[in-house]
């Protein structure tokens, strides 16, 4: 529980003291808005990372090589864990945002640094609003810009389990023509949700697959594109959680 008191003092402090931070992020982004977006990534990552430390959360990184550097990317992974997130963003090579639902507008402070890094903010109970999300997250990938998205629509609350993928969140990357990175995350929940409300020590695995390149699939892998990169992420899925937690624990076997 301990654990679980300090990450919350030290995210509240770090957006209390951050308001000056970012006023002149704000005053950056009308002089060079490139310059702004790499120091709110550096930023907001450096952030994360210091949870991750508090949380005693061990990372395992493998696949960061599959990543394209000279375009824009869509990253899809499955979702466990609020700590997605916290665990991704300084992973990414490039500038990312992610696709986040509507209702974290509703954080002071944190929307705003959000807002800085390129998130995009999806009404899940509006059509209508949802389209316009995603075609400015079309927008934002031929910009230059990644995105992240978790196509299961939510939190996923069973482990060894995946929730039917969205096939509106690969429209990104169909319509924008960028490639999809499918990204395997093992064990997020095993430092926070598998105990609410405590914060344990865990080893969490995160894996970067090659490039989906759309273009070049099969016309019924195009079609059910979520249901085929559903299979890429399970099937390696079970593979790490093979290797790493043979033992069922939360910590390498």
């Amino acid at each position: 529980m301990l654990r679980f008191i300090v990450i919350v003092i030290y995210l509240v402090l770090y957006l209390i003291l951050s308001i000056p931070v970012l006023f002149a992020e704000w005053i950056l982004g009308k002089i060079d808005p490139g310059l702004r977006d790499r120091s709110s990534k550096a930023l907001v990552g450096w952030g994360f990372r210091c949870i991750t430390r508090l949380a005693g959360t061990e990372l395992t990184v493998r696949g960061q090589e599959n990543i394209p550097l000279d375009t824009a990317v869509l990253y899809v992974g499955n979702h466990r864990s609020y700590f997605d997130i916290v665990l991704t963003l300084s992973l990414f090579p490039n500038i990312t945002g992610y696709v986040a639902k509507k209702e974290m507008l509703k954080w002071p402070l944190l929307n705003l640094w959000m807002k800085n890094i390129h998130c995009l903010f999806l009404d899940r109970d509006n059509i209508k609003e949802g389209l316009k999300t995603i075609l400015k997250g079309v927008e934002e990938v031929k910009n230059g810009v990644s995105l992240c998205i978790f196509p299961e629509g939510t939190r996923n609350k069973v482990n060894d389990t995946f929730l039917p993928f969205h096939e509106g969140s690969f429209k990104i990357a169909e319509r924008g023509g960028v490639p999809v990175i499918p990204m395997v995350i093992v064990n997020s929940a095993g430092g926070f949700e598998d105990h609410i409300p405590r914060v344990t020590k865990a080893t969490v695995v995160i894996e970067f697959l090659p490039p989906v390149y759309i273009d070049r699939l099969e016309k019924d892998d195009r079609k059910n594109l979520g249901s085929y990169v559903r299979e890429l992420i399970s099937r390696r899925y079970f593979e790490l959680k093979e290797e790493f937690f043979s033992d069922g624990t939360s910590t390498p076997s």
